[in-house]
């Protein structure tokens, strides 16, 4: 039998294998060159996916290895506006050390008039109870924040020390307090369970803060109490935590462990981990199309071993066992060197950037991730593999022995095509199944599987209508046209495997276009100039005065504002609410709060009637949104913890709210009758018509801060180019991620040529036979290639574009940006990779000697 060799095995074990086991055997050992970009794809695809998910898993893990230490504590205990009472505090010294940290933000005046927005942490004689606070030059925590001759003792970070041109030794203001810098701050154990902030972190004292003037009623200070158990194991912890629930339901604490000591951030650890997932799994899908491209090859040199069996009575099922096995063995290779790979992606990144990170990354062997990516590995590897095996086994013989190119295509059977569908639908099931957030994951796989039906029209389309145009006179282009679309053309293939990878780098680009002139064009110029917090109530009054006076041309906004914390929806506690990960941020923590008599601006009323005036029963109004997320109707009541108590309203109307613009709005606004009475501060915008200039912000910000000290005033502008910044560095990360599927892209290409390399080789010997010059055939290739690979950009940058402007306006609900860079980077990669990889085939075609294939004609 032709081109096979008995495996190395004992004839007795040999004898006792299925006979299609014991030809797949025979058949790997002539296998090892015909499947480099089958085991390419497989590789790259499994290894994305696997060593995302083991790097999360790593993240993650060291989040909750130190999680102590993050948290400062075994439990957290956070109020906000106001402090814990005598009851709370004896029950949390009763079980264990206790800590107390307040956290607000603030305004910092140097000596020369200079001003900085700080994030504000006031600390007790007990912090740190578990992890180690690092100042440069190293002091002393009493020595440090002591207070001398009226003067308070601080560490500033290093961004404070530059923004107002610092340096230890020197001397700020906080409302009405002095401080000196005695120390840089270099690192905080507790850092990262407090969250991202805007503003340069300072640390003083919980005596110096009272001297500040900042804490008045209404204020927004963020107060945690921090509980160190004397036993750690978590089933005290638990104990302790839930009969805190139990004895302060309605206090307003939200309650942290250390198992989830910065929620917020493994929460976003999860959602890009999630993204990168999908970018790696569509990278794994076009590979999918190299899969069935390396088994195509490689049944086309198996031809006569094939026919043979057939000739010799095996049947179609044997036939398409012995190949399955076969291939099911390589791809077995394929995916556990990926998920090696992919294991050992999280030991590199420790090593690589620990330094980099706030906390030890803890890699370690994550068994679910890599048993994930060999599920999707083997899924992807069966869904691509089956069409081709069945074809295989429905060619007739006579085609088989023949080594000329036949037009004839077999069709698989129904029970290939159904059997192909299943795969598919099981794919794309596991996809949706270990997500997260599966509304994301049917989004990104209906629009792959979309994006791969219009891939495939369009390379009918453009086959169509190569086969109707008026021949050309020219011979090279008349053979380039004839090329596209002949029997075994590459276009199908070839539009294919460029055009998804294409695709989704055009989409990312240009959503991060979007975003980068959302937050540096319009919203900019929209936005107000400043945003000014924690005006006290009875001050608000003499503040509009002031920026009257100073800003008469500009307008200013005001509006009464709280904090609360949502406990209960439509009568259910909300730890019992079901909700989508992208709204579950309404639950998880307090939320600003205000009242209004009148529908705010930047607000429409879609449901329900606004309240008339003088109205005196608890009423709110909701985002629409949000409401339609957590099941919510008019009707419906809705519980907010307010400086301790619970206050139940009505929801009486929703709205559409406008949040791109930065204006002043709320989830929740509620009827003045709600809260009337309860002490609250005044949250202001001040917005110049046209916009205001640098100097113009800067002075009325050095002045703003001299008169009302106790007032924050946050600058809109910095507050976006920080958001722009870090904006650029995820992006930077999913267009790393995103890579790897053009580079899977550009392996199933060039196995697509590999494929078409034996007509290749036949059209150029008979060309070459009939006087056809070696130019004028690479002339003819050249043509061919650059029209596959244009019309391919054509179709990624319109469907990466539609891609895009979903998700910024449907999605995001922002504008949408046309990049035209991104729409020629995409043309000019195409149009490279197409013409450069196919004149590499074509040069191994037309060096081929005539006499070994003329002889089989």
């Amino acid at each position: 039998m032709s081109g096979v060799r008995k495996a190395e095995m004992p004839r007795s074990a040999r004898s006792h294998m299925p006979a299609p086991l014991r030809f797949a055997l025979r058949e790997l050992r002539g296998a090892r060159q015909g499947f480099i970009v089958f085991l390419a794809c497989l590789i790259v695809g499994v290894m994305a996916i696997a060593g995302i998910g083991s790097f999360a898993a790593a993240l993650t893990e060291g989040l909750h290895r130190e999680g102590r230490t993050i948290l400062d504590g075994d439990l957290d205990f956070t109020l906000v506006q106001r402090q814990a009472g005598e009851a709370e505090r004896a029950f949390m010294q009763r079980h264990g050390a206790l800590s107390e940290v307040a956290q607000l933000r603030a305004m910092a005046r140097a000596g020369d008039g200079d001003a900085s927005l700080v994030e504000m942490k006031a600390v007790d004689g007990a912090y740190p109870l578990v992890g180690k606070l690092e100042l440069d030059p190293p002091l002393p925590k009493a020595e440090l924040l002591r207070e001398q001759d009226g003067i308070w003792g601080a560490a500033a970070d290093e961004a404070l020390l530059a923004r107002l041109n610092l340096q230890p030794g020197s001397r700020i203001e906080v409302g009405t307090a002095i401080f000196e810098i005695r120390a840089r701050l270099v690192s905080e154990p507790d850092q990262l369970s407090a969250g991202i902030g805007f503003g340069a972190r300072m640390l003083v004292s919980t005596a110096a803060l009272e001297a500040t003037g900042l804490i008045q009623p209404g204020s927004l200070v963020r107060w945690s109490y921090r509980l160190r158990l004397p036993d750690a194991g978590t089933e005290a912890m638990h104990a302790v935590e839930q009969e805190a629930q139990r004895e302060f339901e309605d206090s307003g604490f939200q309650i942290r462990s250390r198992e989830n000591a910065s929620p917020q951030l493994e929460r976003n650890v999860n959602r890009i981990a999630q993204f990168l997932t999908l970018v790696a799994l569509t990278a794994l899908l076009v590979g999918g199309v190299g899969v069935a491209n390396g088994v195509s090859s490689h049944l086309a040199t198996r031809r006569e071993v094939i026919a043979t069996m057939k000739a010799m009575g095996a049947s179609r099922r044997v036939i398409f066992a012995t190949y399955g096995l076969e291939i099911l063995l390589i791809a077995l290779v394929g995916i556990t060197i990926g998920l090696l790979l992919g294991a050992a992606l999280p030991f590199v990144a420790s090593a690589a950037i620990a330094s980099l990170l706030p906390f030890p990354l803890s890699p370690g062997v994550d068994w679910s991730a890599l048993a994930l990516a060999g599920l999707y590995g083997l899924l992807v590897a069966a869904t691509f593999t089956v069409w081709p095996l069945a074809a295989a086994q429905e060619a007739p013989v006579s085609v088989l022995f023949r080594d000329g190119f036949d037009a004839r295509k077999p069709r698989p059977g129904p029970f290939a095509m159904a059997l192909t569908a299943g795969l598919g639908l099981l794919l794309a099931a596991v996809a949706v199944l270990s997500a997260d957030d599966w509304r994301t994951a049917l989004m990104f796989l209906g629009g792959a599987v979309a994006v791969f039906v219009l891939l495939r029209l369009v390379a009918l389309g453009v086959m169509a209508l190569a086969r109707r145009l008026p021949r050309p006179h020219a011979p090279m282009v008349r053979l380039a046209l004839g090329n596209v679309h002949r029997p075994g053309a590459l276009t199908p293939t070839v539009v294919l495997s460029l055009g998804l990878g294409l695709t989704l780098l055009v989409a990312i680009a240009l959503v991060d276009r979007s975003l980068n002139d959302e937050l540096t064009g319009p919203l900019q110029e929209e936005a107000p100039s400043f945003f000014f917090v924690d005006i006290p109530s009875a001050s608000e009054a003499d503040f509009r005065a002031f920026i009257v006076e100073k800003a008469p041309e500009a307008q200013f906004r005001a509006v009464p504002m709280l904090r609360g914390r949502i406990t209960h929806v439509a009568g259910r506690p909300v730890h019992e609410v079901k909700v989508a990960a992208d709204s579950a941020w309404v639950l998880n923590s307090d939320r600003g709060i205000s009242m209004s008599q009148t529908l705010p601006e930047g607000s429409q009323l879609v449901a329900g009637e606004w309240w008339q005036p003088g109205e005196t029963r608890p009423l709110i109004s909701f985002d629409e949104k949000l409401a339609g997320r957590l099941g919510l109707e008019l009707g419906d009541t809705v519980s907010v913890n307010v400086l301790g108590r619970n206050i139940t309203a009505t929801i009486a109307n929703l709205r559409r709210v406008k949040w791109e613009r930065l204006n002043i709005n709320f989830v929740m606004v509620f009827s003045p009758g709600t809260f009337a009475g309860a002490p609250h501060s005044v949250l202001a915008t001040l917005t110049w018509p046209g916009g205001a200039d640098a100097a113009q912000e800067v002075a009325l910000l050095k002045e703003v801060a001299q008169a009302f000290p106790a007032v924050t005033s946050v600058r809109v502008k910095e507050s976006l180019d920080q958001a722009a910044e870090m904006l650029g560095q995820l992006s930077l990360g999913i267009r790393a991620a995103s890579i790897i599927t053009l580079l899977t892209s550009i392996l199933v290409l060039a196995g697509a040529l590999a494929a078409g390399h034996q007509h290749r080789v036949y059209d150029a010997v008979v060309l070459k036979t009939m006087g056809a010059t070696r130019t004028r055939l690479l002339g003819s290739y050249v043509l061919e290639y650059a029209g596959l690979g244009l019309v391919t950009a054509v179709f990624a940058v319109g469907a990466g574009s539609l891609a895009a402007w979903a998700v910024t306006v449907l999605v995001m609900d922002i504008p949408f940006t046309f990049a035209p860079m991104a729409a020629l980077g995409a043309v000019a990669a195409a149009l490279v990779l197409t013409v450069g990889f196919g004149l590499l085939g074509t040069f191994r075609a037309l060096g081929q000697a005539p006499a070994r294939v003329l002889r089989h004609l």
